[in-house]
């Protein structure tokens, strides 16, 4: 059985000072199985808004909470933001957690699970796996996000049913050593295709919940990070 002490749980934010005060909440309010600890990691993509002061004013009213702080001087996007927490993480294990709330922390234990097992090295949350519940929203996101999936699972030989998942659990020893590039969406394409040519590497996937945001709630990929998808998943692996 895996000895996890502690849970790195890295959150990217970009303009995201209405609601982050809220995902924070749902965090910090997570208890994790078998008594892990959680060490907060949010990455302030330089934001134009007013992000920064509401995480800094978080972090002072909650000193109970395991809690770094960093801010990027420019914007480089969602990708580096996820460098910089993972090369921060000092985990165990480390899951990514976006800023808003279309996805739910208490679901952090049913990715840990496989892990107990001694199962899982890497364990993705599938939005289309399962019987969680689903926000309904836009068809043409849900067959996009299945065609890229599709695709990269025919280069990478996984079976996987949602590489776009914001929700990636991964051995933080592993994912540290891996040289990642991509600075924005090409990040999930990038990390599967990288992920999968680890020899002996162990993938699970497990059925979660998802609550999307509309675009007028907040929500910030587009068409164009579509392609950008598909140009990642040929080059890297293909071309890397």
């Amino acid at each position: 059985m895996e000895n996890i002490k502690k849970l790195s749980i890295i959150i990217p934010a970009y303009n995201e000072g209405r609601t982050i005060h809220m995902i924070l909440d749902r965090v910090a309010a997570v208890v994790l199985i078998k008594g892990i600890q959680k060490e907060l990691i949010l990455v302030n993509d330089c934001s134009t808004d007013d992000t920064e002061a509401v995480l800094l004013r978080y972090s002072n009213e909650h000193p109970e909470l395991s809690l770094q702080y960093y801010k990027h001087e420019v914007n480089k996007g969602k990708g580096a933001a996820i460098h910089t927490g993972i090369q921060k993480a000092t985990g165990e294990y480390l899951v990514i957690q976006d800023a808003d709330l279309e996805y739910d922390p208490e679901e952090f234990n049913d990715l840990l699970k496989p892990v107990f097992r001694g199962s899982a090295d890497v364990v993705y949350g599938s939005r289309f796996l399962g019987g969680n519940s689903h926000r309904i929203l836009f068809f043409w996101h849900s067959l996009g996000n299945k065609f890229l999936t599709n695709l990269s699972n025919m280069f990478t030989n996984l079976n996987l049913t949602d590489m776009e998942t914001c929700y990636k659990l991964c051995r933080t020893s592993i994912i540290q050593q891996i040289p990642l590039k991509e600075k924005r969406f090409g990040f999930e394409p990038e990390i599967t295709a990288k992920l999968a040519r680890i020899p002996e590497i162990r993938i699970y996937e497990v059925g979660i919940s998802y609550y999307g945001r509309t675009y007028k709630e907040g929500k910030k990929i587009n068409w164009k990070d579509g392609f950008r998808a598909i140009f990642c998943i040929l080059k890297y692996n293909l071309f890397t």
